[in-house]
């Protein structure tokens, strides 16, 4: 069982800056994307950014170049850089992986998500 443990979420004004992070119990490396979700009240989960094994890194349009994902392999920790926060940020972030079992059947794993709020 893999866990997942997000910190980093905070009351930010908007315009603030976050950097939230996610420690894992297993090696990075094992997973095939480590991703950044969100969840605002009374909507869906949305994908926010996404970053595979290889490095290759995705973004939901609004979050576009005010938000970047990396990951520590050393540290088996996965981060999300938030710039330029706006009122819409706020949501619940949760960390995610997904990869794939020896025996060929996939696996995700969810943390319990880090509260982000942007008001002023």
């Amino acid at each position: 069982q893999v866990q997942l443990v997000e910190s980093g979420g905070a009351l930010v004004q908007p315009g603030g800056s976050l950097r939230l992070s996610c420690v894992t119990t297993e090696r990075i490396l094992s997973f095939n994307t480590m991703n950044w979700y969100r969840q605002a009240p009374g909507k869906e989960r949305d994908l926010v950014a996404a970053i595979s094994v290889h490095g290759n890194t995705n973004y939901a349009d609004s979050v576009k170049g005010r938000f970047t994902i990396s990951r520590d392999n050393a540290k088996n920790s996965l981060y999300l850089q938030m710039i330029n926060l706006k009122p819409e940020d706020t949501a619940v972030y949760y960390c995610n992986v997904k990869g794939v079992q020896v025996s060929g059947r996939p696996y995700e794993y969810w943390g319990r998500g880090t509260q982000v709020t942007v008001s002023s």
